[in-house]
């Protein structure tokens, strides 16, 4: 039973890839999306593309009984800003004129594909609150013969899923249009950030970054103003102001009591302050090269970012690169904290709450101000991630962390770079309104909430996915179905401020065959990681864990009944676990879950990595979810252009000695090679035969004038491509040492740390189940 439902996992995944042949058409209401793992090309006809929204189930439970029943949660994964690929077209932007984006006068849902238009299209009755309001006249038009407008299909909020409004000046903090953001760079300068190459390498990296500051128009010049500040124990900042022949340091040593010395020339043009900022980065490695200061503050670091955006009204983002534990005396100061004996006991989950309020009270600040934090660690003992990683995870940022960092640190200098270029939006709200009957009650992801209802993002990136959980407050029917609109309001990196809508309606249900056959199990297993991840804040793991596993056997159970009340022919047999084909796949993935190193550590997983690991699946698309916690195996023994080879089960029986194989799990890119290899093969990759020849110290292979290894260097390319954060190439060679870190994510089988392998995780699940049924 084991070994067929996860070769079948294999076979769900080609036959979705198979059927998935046309463009996906979102104009069906409730029809599920192919699979994460599927390419495929979306035509928006009303409804938001699967790349901006995933749901759980696609057909919805009709009253709160039945869901509680079925045990799926109700969720959808949304990510506003999602890049689409070359052949989709972005949102069209709309402008409403001087009256702003046409809204329902009650629930205020904006206008959309759902609003139904009446009286001869004066009035329209909205499709979330049924509550009818007044066409203004500059937006009348007439009706058809069907009741729908005659201008629908030259509208794009009339027919489709997606698209955004100007927003006017109602719209704008303080009714204020905003000013163009701007982008400060603080750099740790201590010993340690001097001595690994850190300091050096930031440099360099920036002044040629200067050219790629993000702008919507490839042809206009970024509108982004930037600034610069150094820090160990004081903070230097530094006046670049194009007038001066060179740039000049002003010291603020008071770290208790932050202010900015200077507004004139500390937030620049890039253009026009070009020389002066190239000097000053060719001067800062020179200037600390010999310091012997060794601590380091870090609230103040953030303080400095924030009230330099406030003295320029602005919204921005700072890049913090910072080293170590902050123990310097200064607001914010830590201590260490890491105690091994804490794990798996009660005490365990204090370890995952920051160990002072005060960088709580400055995420608080720094959203108020539309400012985000980006923070690149460079650590090489413990740094309480926790704890540092509270700012950049409440104001919509990114932690990247880079162990015992080495010069030319290839993924860092990448991850900056896309970090630095990628589209943002500022000083965003996001709101998801429902239909009657549910309503959106919890959230996650990276971002700060001061009431029920709103998501506020200090910075929101093409990255950023935001986890929505929905409940009933009411019945739903089967004839109307369920709508949900994600309204995000944020200030474009030209400075200009929009609204963009996601709209989508599912199908609702009275029986829950019909709920278990629409579902989604990879939006599934997002949530209940992200859900399973929260829970460390207040239960220990192993009540987390156990909370996972009952959720899982209850959903099976139902299956098991509901195969039994629909074939009275079939025996009951528990253990033959007959699925809806999405459903077979719970198991598999939510042992993946529970063995992560979040929930079940293994001895050389550190707290800092945990809480890294925590912080960033938080904000998770559906697709990189997937990946992370499932692997992708892909045997290399033939590659053909134009498609990839048939993945394999992350198990190490899958592994032939003879063959080489690439895993990718959207951090890290392993090329396992086997002992016995083929000459060919290895001549070919390595332009080597012989197999103890192959240098494992290689991050990348070299480029080779053959078929084969063009194309596998294409491949490597195109899943780096794919993911949020570069990918390190790692060769492993079989029986080398580095396998022990490439098993850790053959999923399939047992871990190192204990967690099950997937037929011992199968036969717990069934003595579960059998337990649930006596």
């Amino acid at each position: 039973m084991s070994c067929d439902v996860s070769v079948f996992m294999i076979q769900v995944i080609e036959d979705d890839k198979a059927k998935s042949t046309e463009p996906f058409s979102t104009g069906v209401r409730g029809q599920a999306p192919p699979l994460v793992t599927t390419s495929f090309q979306v035509k928006d006809q009303g409804n938001a593309s699967p790349r901006f929204v995933r749901c759980t189930a696609y057909n919805m439970p009709c009253t709160a009984d039945m869901a509680k029943q079925s045990q799926v949660p109700l969720a959808a994964v949304i990510k506003p800003l999602a890049t689409l690929p070359p052949d989709e077209t972005p949102p069209y932007l709309v402008d409403h004129g001087e009256g702003g984006p046409i809204r329902c006068n009650r629930c205020k849902a904006y206008m959309c594909p759902y609003m139904q238009f009446i009286e001869g299209g004066r009035r329209f009755q909205c499709g979330f609150c049924s509550c009818v309001t007044e066409v203004p006249p500059h937006y009348f038009q007439h009706l058809d013969h069907t009741g729908k407008r005659v201008d629908c299909y030259d509208r794009p909020e009339l027919s489709l899923g997606s698209y955004e409004f100007m927003a006017t000046v109602d719209y704008c903090k303080n009714n204020k249009i905003p000013q163009p953001p701007a982008f400060i760079f603080l750099i740790d300068v201590s010993y340690n950030a001097v001595k690994s190459g850190m300091v050096n390498i930031v440099c360099q990296e920036l002044k040629s970054l200067l050219d790629y500051l993000p702008r919507e128009n490839p042809e206009m010049d970024s509108v982004v103003r930037v600034g610069f500040v150094t820090y160990n124990k004081v903070l230097h900042f530094y006046n670049v102001k194009a007038s001066l022949a060179q740039p000049q340091m002003l010291v603020v040593s008071d770290v208790s009591d932050m202010f900015v010395p200077l507004l004139d020339g500390f937030l620049v043009d890039v253009n026009e302050s070009r020389l002066v900022i190239e000097s000053l980065l060719d001067q800062i490695p020179e200037m600390f090269a010999e310091t012997r200061e060794t601590e380091t503050v870090f609230g103040p670091v953030i303080q400095a970012g924030l009230e330099a955006l406030k003295a320029a009204d602005c919204s921005g983002k700072l890049f913090v690169f910072h080293t170590s534990l902050p123990i310097a005396e200064a607001p914010g100061k830590l201590k260490n904290r890491e105690d091994k004996k804490l794990i798996g006991t009660d005490k365990e989950k204090s370890l995952f709450q920051p160990q002072v309020a005060f960088y709580n009270t400055l995420a608080k600040e720094c959203v108020a101000q539309g400012c985000c934090v980006d923070l690149f660690l460079f650590p090489n003992q413990y740094v309480d991630v926790t704890t540092l990683g509270v700012v950049p995870v409440s104001t919509g940022g990114s932690v990247y962390k880079y162990t015992y960092f080495q010069v030319r640190e290839e993924r860092f200098l990448n991850d900056l770079r896309r970090d630095v270029q990628k589209l943002v939006g500022f000083d965003a709200v996001m709101r998801v309104r429902t239909s009657t009957g549910i309503r959106a009650t919890d959230f996650y992801g990276s971002f700060f909430m001061s009431n029920t209802t709103d998501v506020e993002l200090a910075g929101l990136d093409c990255d950023k996915a935001v986890t929505v959980e929905f409940k009933h407050d009411d019945k739903l029917s089967e004839e109307t179905g369920a709508l949900m609109q994600c309204a995000v309001l944020y200030t474009s990196c030209s400075g200009q401020r929009r609204l963009r809508v996601h709209n989508m309606a599912v199908n609702c249900c009275s029986q829950l065959a019909d709920l278990y056959r629409n579902c989604e199990t990879d939006t599934i297993i997002n949530f209940f990681s992200k859900y399973a991840f929260r829970g460390l804040l207040n239960s220990p793991t192993k009540a987390v864990r156990d909370t996972l596993v009952n959720q899982c056997s209850y959903v099976l159970l139902m299956l098991c009944y509901i195969q039994q009340v629909f074939s009275l022919t079939v025996p009951v047999c528990v253990l033959q676990l007959i699925l809806p084909e999405c459903m077979k796949l719970l198991p598999v993935y939510l042992n993946c879950v529970l063995k992560s190193d979040v929930l079940m550590p293994g001895a050389d997983a550190s707290l800092d990595d945990r809480a890294y690991l925590r912080q960033l699946i938080s904000c998770m698309d559906v697709s990189e979810s997937h990946v992370f916690f499932y692997p992708r195996l892909l045997p290399l023994t033939k590659i053909e252009s134009g498609s990839l080879p048939v993945a394999v089960r992350d198990s190490e029986e899958r592994l032939s000695k003879g063959g080489v194989y690439i895993l990718e799990t959207g951090l890290h890119l392993f090329l396992w090679v086997g002992a016995s290899a083929q000459q060919e093969l290895l001549l070919n990759i390595f332009g080597t035969p012989s197999f103890s020849q192959i240098d494992p110290s290689l991050t990348s292979l070299p480029v080779l004038d053959n078929p084969f290894s063009q194309r596998l260097r294409e491949i490597i390319e195109s899943f780096r491509a794919q993911r949020s954060r570069y990918m390190k190439l790692m060769v492993v060679k079989q029986e080398d040492k580095s396998e022990l870190i490439f098993r850790h994510f053959l999923v399939e089988d047992k871990s190192a740390s204990g967690g099950a392998s997937y037929v011992d995780f199968l036969c717990h699940m069934h003595k579960e189940i059998r337990q649930l049924l006596s």
